[in-house]
């Protein structure tokens, strides 16, 4: 079925992560599905969309949005495309962390999520 998200030792023993910069290579590799990485932009940008609208019109509906959208696009992702487990469901605040330095990287074409010709 779905491949487990959480990272394990030799023994079996969950990681546990001491730094973002230990944890960013776990994420990548559970981010390499180019359809995967392309919803999870796709969703950080409607989240930037929801909250700038919040601030224009101070309509709460927009900041609800944020998460719905934000992991709603990601999480097909990675049920649909990539096959495995959300890094949010176990180490939630570095995924999000995460998700917006993926986000940066794929912003300044330091990752891929197009094919070149």
């Amino acid at each position: 079925m779905y491949k487990k998200f959480v990272a394990r030792d030799s023994v079996g023993q969950i990681m546990e992560y001491k730094s973002f910069s230990q944890f960013y290579p776990f994420y990548l590799s559970q981010h390499k599905n180019r359809m995967c990485r392309l919803l999870h932009y796709i969703g950080l940008w409607l989240v930037i969309i929801n909250f700038t609208l919040f601030i224009i019109t101070k309509r709460v509906y927009f900041i609800v949005a944020c998460p719905i959208v934000g992991y709603g696009f990601a999480w097909i992702g990675h049920f649909a495309f990539e096959k495995n487990k959300p890094a949010a469901f176990d180490y939630f605040f570095y995924s999000l962390l995460g998700d917006w330095k993926m986000f940066y990287q794929i912003t300044t074409f330091k990752i891929k999520v197009f094919k070149s010709k």
